[in-house]
């Protein structure tokens, strides 16, 4: 049986404090022990409870701790064993919403249960009544963390015997119910059909938590269900993981240079060819010399989209088997895509026309599930027109500064007064707004603070526009060189990975 909180001394005082710059501490009667460095702040905790379980061995009894992290805060029971029990635990909020009633699940302690001797003996219990009071037991027992309460069943006792009024008014008792009015008033049994009837389970069992301090309990083998956070990146992970009836296109622009729209090439086809494991592509359609091949890994050769196009017939033959493709494209290795680099000849005197776009968009869907193109910045141009033909989903990325913000604008009114397909796609488009690269690691207090409240007035401003708007927070790795989504920080991994989720759901 589990231990009642009121059996577990107060002393000595035990904290757990974990934070969100990867240090942690344990606090036991003032006295602070460091906790030992982990690659996450997952480590973190399960380093801190160890210490607590050492504190218990050590007194041979259970002891309370107080846990603190970003997560959320609360109050846990130790035992010698390894045994973890929740009194209580709440959330902390993701952004400011109205506090919640001091009686929600999250933050009531479990009641105890005392039980008063009764002189009188009782009666027997039914074989009824005995299973309720053992699967009681039972639920108490296994009851989950954060403790959640337990609604009190509506009675379903029914009186020994019932009136009704006859056509004359007098009351009439079950017993002197005639036979006949008692039979017609019985629903006949039917037999169902078995094609309404399955024994397959509809519901998907919902996994243990993997992170926080859900986390380190489950691995404790307290098995804990994951915090909404945890349950929405999951939601993400699904949404990305899918795969779609036909090839899909990702057209990503901005009229202005430096909006951030190579990078966010970059990280969508790494994400999307991650998860859902379909090949994809990071197309250049710059109408003469774009950057996402100096972003990327290049391969063994230097071919790009014109040589691409010199061969079409040769890659749209029957007889061409998948593999040639690589002759054209550079892999990422470690984010699992390719690139098609645009023309990147020293003359710079060929640039890419509306009827070659069409080719090697035909080649390009033939051997890829997904493409991603990159984009010039004139939207007048002819092959970025005939790629806004190709798309299905629009991403306008930009930066947290206005000349940027107001490029993006500018550039979904042009799509938005052409009508039909054009419109459509900014109606539906997807607007990433990335804290300004202009920002420095340096950067604190004042300045890093409104660095972000210029993140989301732009975010604010695009909201009643377009179909979805996503934050990204400022990253060093994505500012110079080859970009790689394993050298984002986690903050930053996530951020992308709600933006490709928002991405594919209008596919």
């Amino acid at each position: 049986m589990g231990t009642t909180p009121t059996e577990v001394l107060a002393f000595p005082n035990i904290k757990a404090i974990v934070r969100d710059n990867g240090t942690a501490e344990v606090v036991v009667a003032g006295n602070s022990r460091v906790v030992p460095d982990g690659d996450s702040l997952q480590d973190l905790r399960n380093n801190a409870l160890a210490l607590v379980v050492g504190e218990a061995q050590t007194l041979k009894r259970p002891v309370r701790v107080q846990i603190e992290d970003p997560e959320g805060h609360g109050e846990l029971i130790v035992h010698p064993d390894n045994k973890i029990e929740s009194v209580t635990y709440e959330s902390r909020p993701a952004r400011r919403r109205t506090q919640a009633p001091a009686t929600t699940p999250e933050t009531v302690a479990p009641a105890v249960i005392e039980t008063v001797p009764v002189a009188a003996p009782e009666p027997k219990a039914t074989p009824s009544q005995t299973a309720t009071v053992e699967a009681t037991a039972a639920a108490v027992e296994r009851q989950p963390w954060p403790p959640t309460r337990v609604e009190p069943e509506a009675s379903t006792d029914v009186p020994a015997t019932s009136e009704v009024t006859g056509s004359s008014g007098q009351r009439i008792t079950d017993a002197e119910v005639p036979p006949a009015t008692a039979a017609a008033t019985e629903v006949p049994a039917t037999r169902r059909s078995l094609k309404e009837s399955s024994f397959l389970v509809s519901a998907p069992v919902l996994e243990p938590a993997t992170k926080g301090w859900r986390g380190s309990l489950t691995r404790l083998g307290f098995r804990m269900d994951p915090s909404p956070e945890e349950l929405a990146e999951r939601e993400d992970i699904r949404t990305v993981s899918q795969h779609w009836p036909g090839p899909r296109t990702i057209a990503v622009v901005n009229r202005k240079g430096g909006a951030n729209k190579t990078p966010t090439v970059v990280m969508l086809s790494a994400i999307l060819a991650r998860y859902s494991g379909a090949a994809t592509v990071a197309w250049d359609n710059n109408e003469s010399q774009g950057t996402l091949g100096w972003r990327t890994e290049k391969g063994a050769h230097n071919r790009s989209v014109l040589d691409l196009i010199d061969s079409s017939t040769e890659l749209l033959s029957p007889t061409t088997n998948a593999a040639e493709i690589a002759k054209f494209v550079h892999h990422q290795t470690a984010d699992k895509f390719d690139v098609l680099r645009s023309d990147e000849n020293e003359e710079g005197d060929h640039e890419v026309t509306a009827e070659e776009v069409d080719i090697a968009h035909q080649v390009l869907t033939r051997y890829y599930r997904l493409v991603v193109m990159d984009s010039g910045n004139t939207a007048r141009a002819a092959n970025w027109r005939r790629m806004i033909d190709h798309t299905n989903q629009l991403v306008v990325p930009v930066t947290a500064i206005e000349d940027r913000a107001e490029a993006a604008r500018l550039t979904l009114q042009t799509l938005e007064s052409r009508g039909g397909h054009d419109a459509e796609l900014a109606r539906n488009a997807v607007v990433i707004v990335s804290e300004s690269t202009d920002a420095k690691r340096s950067m604190t207090g004042d300045a890093l603070k409104r660095a972000k409240a210029e993140a989301q007035r732009i975010a604010d401003g695009f909201e009643p526009f377009v179909r979805a708007v996503v934050r990204i927070p400022y990253d060093p790795a994505l500012v110079n060189g080859p970009i790689r989504y394993e050298a984002l920080q986690p903050a930053t991994q996530r951020a992308w990975l709600a933006a490709a989720a928002a991405v594919a759901k209008g596919f």
